[in-house]
Order: structure tokens, then C-alpha cells, then sequence
């Protein structure tokens, strides 16, 4: 369908991937144990790191990274991108010191921000990563959904995807999304599907679409710090908790 848009595609196409993942808390040595753990594995480098490689999944051009860690915790990382190639991008991206972006640089973007709790009294602790990607132009965030599952294994997962604007085809007629799409779970691997149980609230009408994702089987040495050490009756209170958090979180989402 790309191939029929007359002149440049105008199309905004954002997507919002927001993943939740719980562990186990018995202390406060395992509390700070967990923030730690959460700091070093998603720093602001780190994220930096998946972002490169979601602008590379997406075939854009990265233009400049900006990236941030907070005191006590939590990071965050702005990419400026463009799905223009080569020694274009470069001449696209020149523009930028001399404060002239142009409007598809400010449409093409991938921003994300961590937050880390380990606050909870039951001692359920949860991390939280935010990603939103906005692209303007041919190509389309929903290709990195798999890459993004993948880095981060979470619990429970909520994307929502808009496509906004119009573009006209070689006929001149409007056009307000360039690609077929009936669920967002459409562009996610059948093998990271069967591990989740899958929501939608869809107004294709609209071009909107939103999927929860809630993990259907719980792996209940990997929510515990000393998954040995933990009396049985323990873990399985534990997890009936890590269970009802993650119901809670899918159920707002839904």
C-alpha cells in the first residue's frame, strides 16, 4: 500500500509500550538487592543500547541519543531518528544545529523512562519501563514488538498503537493508514503469544488499537531472589500475590 502515497507520507504512526514485571522481596537486603539489580541491567546506557537497536529493527536512521539516570533510581533515554537514509539523514540531521528541524524529524522519535518500586509492604516489588515510539513516514514501530518482548520478559504488557493524519495516493485520495492491521498481536511471533493471555480494545474505525498481555504460566523460581532458601508455604503465598498484582495491572489496562 506504501507503494500507492503520492509524494511524502505524512502519516504519524506512535506506538506505546508500557511492561511491568514483579519479583520478590523477604527483606530489606532484597529490596535494595532488586533496585540495584533493575539500575545496573537498565541503566541509562543500557536503554540507550535497546533503543539503537530498535531505531536499526525499524530501518531509521538515528540522528542523536540523549540519555539520563536519576538519583535514587529510574532512567531515561530520547532518540531523534528519520527513516531517511544515508547522506540525506546526515543533511537532515546538520539542520538541527542550526535550529531548523523539520517537521519529520519531530515526529520520528523513540523516548523511554524506567520506574522501579520496591515499596510495596507485602514486599511485591515491580519495575516498570515506558517506551513510546512516533514515527512519521513509511516505516512502522510495530516491527520491533518481538525484539521488545524479548529484552525485557515482562509480566504483564500494554501496547497501544495510533495512527494519525492523512496521506494521498497516486489517485489523490485520502489516505489514513498505509498497512492492513486487525490486532496489534498480528505483528507478535506465535512462539512469545502462547506465553501470554491477550486483550483487545480495538477502533480500527479510529485507527487505534490497544492489546494487553498477561503472562499465562509463572516460573516461580525466577520471582525470588534464593528461590531454594523460601519455605514452600512462603512461595506459594508469595505467589498468589505476584498473581493479584499482575491481575490488578491487567485489569486497568484492559
Amino acid at each position: 500500500m506504501t507503494d500507492d502515497i503520492l509524494g511524502f507520507n505524512n502519516l504519524t504512526k506512535a506506538l506505546s509500550f508500557n511492561l511491568y514485571d514483579f519479583a520478590v522481596a523477604l527483606n530489606d537486603d532484597e529490596r535494595a538487592s532488586y533496585i540495584r539489580y533493575i539500575d545496573e541491567r537498565y541503566s541509562a546506557r543500557q536503554m540507550e543500547a535497546l533503543l539503537i537497536r530498535i531505531a536499526s529493527i525499524i530501518d531509521a536512521e538515528v540522528l542523536s541519543v540523549s540519555s539520563k539516570d536519576f538519583d535514587p533510581y529510574g532512567a531515561s533515554v530520547v532518540l531523534l531518528m528519520s527513516d531517511i537514509k544515508g547522506a540525506e539523514a546526515t543533511q537532515q540531521a546538520n539542520l538541527m544545529s542550526q535550529s531548523t528541524v523539520s517537521i519529520h524529524l519531530d515526529k520520528s522519535h523513540i523516548c523511554a523512562h524506567t520506574y522501579p518500586d520496591s515499596l510495596d509492604p507485602s514486599g511485591i516489588c515491580s519495575f516498570r519501563v515506558d517506551i513510546d515510539i512516533a514515527t512519521c513516514g513509511s516505516i512502522s514501530p510495530l516491527y520491533a514488538l518481538d525484539f521488545m518482548f524479548k529484552s525485557f520478559e515482562s509480566d504483564v504488557v500494554c501496547v497501544d498503537y495510533v495512527v494519525r493524519g492523512f496521506a494521498r495516493n497516486k489517485q489523490h485520495e485520502k489516505i489514513y493508514i498505509d498497512h492492513p492491521i486487525n490486532s496489534i498481536s498480528d505483528f507478535v511471533s506465535p512462539r512469545i503469544l502462547k506465553e501470554y493471555e491477550t486483550f483487545d480494545k480495538n477502533f480500527s474505525e479510529h485507527s487505534t488499537f490497544q492489546t494487553t498481555f498477561q503472562r499465562k504460566e509463572l516460573d516461580e523460581s525466577s520471582y525470588f531472589r534464593n528461590p531454594r532458601l523460601v519455605p514452600k508455604d512462603v512461595a506459594d503465598y508469595k505467589m498468589k500475590l505476584i498473581r493479584a498484582e499482575m491481575e490488578s495491572v491487567a485489569k486497568l489496562l484492559k
